[in-house]
């Protein structure tokens, strides 16, 4: 029978559990009534996400029960999104992998289903664009459309904003309002503001240390969304991050060293980027002097992350450019390396790169060496700093489990104390918390204003979310579109 004529039913979830390491995820009783739209918060674990995945069939509870659950389910994550882009790149092409429409359609029940879709997501305009040739931004639009190729009856998203400007956020809340009308929605979420307003019900995961060691992660009692917005754990979600900050914070302190001074770090004259098919942007006039922090900001597919690139020697018009990086012109001889040395970064291009097989300290420990994996025998010294590490970030269990092994949220945390181990001239930071939980997402946010105002390193940082903006940093790059590509503004305060 055709799922879309008949009436859809209460899923039902009892006596679930789900055990990883010394982690256990517990859903005692829990209902989703077909008129009701969900948001699981999340809080201080990945429980969301692994509920999300459960749902979605993507992995099987060791015991409980779920009924109702219908035969469509769409499914995003960037979890999902790391996979694809691995596929893209396992395959033997010299080109930048299959096309936005080539993607979508594979997933569309019918051919006609291509061109609504495309343009429901706004994407008509990058339909023939490689994958590996699209923003972070981009890239989640593109697994939006893939989910709901389907026809989904119930749509899960973790993380659903991750990547997308201010104006692909407020087309999504519309977006998925009107999806709402046909569709149960079940969204998980570190942020508050990112609830859109067709969601009715909030659920939460207690969690609690057993004496055994065990972490459980039990969801509390469903509570309406009048009821969550007077909730108290924010408040106590928000003390908790402000005192693990300040432990990392003294952490660095303690470990502080002399590094060499620059002035300037970093200077872009006339930057320019063009390919065949367009120029992306030009007139680019940037200087990063000794002590000043920098936000660039600007819409998905402008060139943000292609302008860290330049920085970081890893695009391949660095050289065409006129750089001064470390005193030193771009190209006078310096090695990648010697760059890399002075450099700490987080990026999802970095994070898709890490794909070698190594423990969560060796990839803590990979910071000190600027490598992807660990090939270098460290010294007792940065041993002992790399398992303080793991204390502060509370990840000391997961110090022998593969990075492969962990959810997405941890693996990020694990890049961004990757990055910040050394304490590096330059700290990169683009798009750093995705994935990441509330209590996390908070803590690293803290500690990178902290960071930046006790001058422990030089920030030069990508994020679209207004809430996200850095006190300390008050010098901003801002891309501007023009009739062919974008040109930026630089607006300097100190």
């Amino acid at each position: 029978m055709d799922e879309s004529t008949t009436q859809p039913q209460v899923i039902g979830i009892k006596q679930l559990r789900y055990g990883r390491g010394n982690e256990l995820l517990v859903v005692d009783d829990w209902q989703l009534n077909p008129a009701e739209h969900w948001a699981i918060f999340a809080t201080d674990s990945y429980s969301g996400s692994l509920l999300g995945r459960i749902l979605a069939g993507d992995i099987q509870p060791d015991e409980g029960q779920i009924t109702g659950l219908p035969s469509r389910i769409g499914w995003v994550s960037l979890g999902l999104q790391q996979a694809l882009l691995e596929r893209e790149l396992a395959k033997d092409e010299l080109d930048y992998g299959s096309s936005v429409a080539s993607l979508v359609l594979e997933c569309c029940q019918t051919a006609d289903q291509l061109a609504p879709l495309l343009q429901k997501v706004e994407l008509e305009h990058l339909k023939l664009r490689g994958f590996r040739q699209l923003s972070t931004g981009e890239t989640r639009r593109v697994m939006l459309a893939r989910a709901l190729a389907c026809l989904p009856k119930l749509l899960i998203l973790d993380d659903p904003y991750a990547g997308l400007d201010i104006e692909h956020q407020l087309s999504l809340s519309r977006l998925l309002t009107e999806i709402g009308e046909h569709t149960q929605l079940l969204i998980i979420t570190s942020r508050q503001e990112e609830l859109p307003p067709c969601i009715s019900h909030v659920g939460l995961f207690n969690s609690e240390m057993l004496k055994s060691g065990q972490s459980v992660h039990k969801l509390s009692p469903p509570m309406s969304i009048d009821q969550w917005r007077n909730h108290p754990v924010m408040a106590q979600l928000n003390a908790l991050s402000a005192t693990r900050s300040e432990e990392l914070l003294a952490l660095m302190e303690r470990q502080r060293h002399n590094a060499e001074a620059f002035d300037p770090l970093v200077e872009i004259k006339n930057g320019k980027v063009e390919y065949v098919s367009g120029l992306i942007f030009s007139g680019v006039n940037w200087r990063i002097s000794a002590g000043q922090h920098w936000q660039v900001r600007g819409p998905n597919g402008c060139g943000k992350s292609t302008l860290l690139g330049l920085i970081l020697g890893d695009h391949p018009q660095c050289y065409s450019n006129d750089i001064t990086l470390f005193g030193r012109p771009r190209g006078s001889g310096e090695s990648i390396w010697q760059i890399k040395q002075r450099i700490g970064i987080v990026s999802s291009a970095l994070h898709l790169q890490y794909r070698v097989s190594c423990s969560a300290l060796d990839v803590l420990l990979s910071g000190f060496f600027d490598s992807i994996g660990l090939y270098h025998k460290p010294t007792k010294p940065q041993l002992d700093l790399a398992k303080e590490w793991l204390t502060i970030l509370h990840m000391s269990e997961f110090a022998t489990t593969g990075f492969k092994q962990l959810d997405y949220g941890q693996q990020r945390l694990l890049l961004i104390g990757r990055a910040l181990i050394k304490q590096p001239l330059l700290l990169i930071l683009d798009e750093p918390y995705q994935g990441l939980d509330f209590i996390n997402r908070t803590l690293v946010m803290r500690a990178l204003d902290m960071i930046a105002e006790h001058h422990l390193s030089q920030l030069l940082y990508v994020s679209h979310h207004r809430e996200d903006a850095l006190p300390s940093i008050k010098n901003f790059v801002d891309f501007i579109k023009q009739d062919e590509g974008y040109s930026v503004e630089v607006s300097l305060v100190e």
